[in-house]
């Protein structure tokens, strides 16, 4: 059987953060000053406390013979425009390094597609790091098309 048939895509539990960060300290190209360094937990926590309390946002991990080999949140956005439509959005999606190309990025957005469908979306939409040249090749053979021009202002 294969391996990745084990995969199990969950909501994250409090536990789960120290493998999540490690996770988002590990890429290379995010450049969002992750760390593994316990002076930045507490920051780490915050977050996860503010998604936990939101309805509208969920944080899950992909697990592999117990281990976290992955995570995506997700995020509904309902906008006048469309008549009301909503949009799932999908962030943060990570697999860790020596488990891409495995399958597991395709379950965790399979995922996420179904939560949208299974919430009233009309649409999931994702962005991604201009660099991330294999991703935006995995997200068109999965069915995303390139359809907008996204623009950044940091604050800090």
């Amino acid at each position: 059987m294969d391996a990745v048939a084990e995969l199990l895509i969950r909501k994250a539990e409090r536990g789960d953060l120290s493998a999540i960060v490690a996770l988002f300290a590990d890429d290379q190209i995010g450049g969002h000053g992750d760390t593994t360094g316990t002076d930045a937990f507490g920051d780490y926590v915050a977050a996860f406390e503010k998604i936990e309390a939101s309805s509208l946002q969920t944080l899950f991990v992909a697990v592999l013979g117990g281990e976290i080999v992955g995570t995506f949140q997700t995020a509904l956005h309902t906008t006048l425009s469309g008549r009301g439509s909503s949009s799932l959005i999908v962030e943060a999606v990570q697999t860790r390094g020596d488990m891409r190309g495995r399958g597991i990025g395709e379950r965790m957005m399979r995922h996420a597609i179904a939560e949208a469908r299974e919430r009233g979306a009309s649409k999931v939409r994702l962005t991604s790091n201009g660099a991330r040249t294999d991703a935006h090749r995995f997200y068109e053979r999965i069915g995303f098309t390139r359809s907008h021009v996204g623009f950044l202002m940091p604050l800090k």
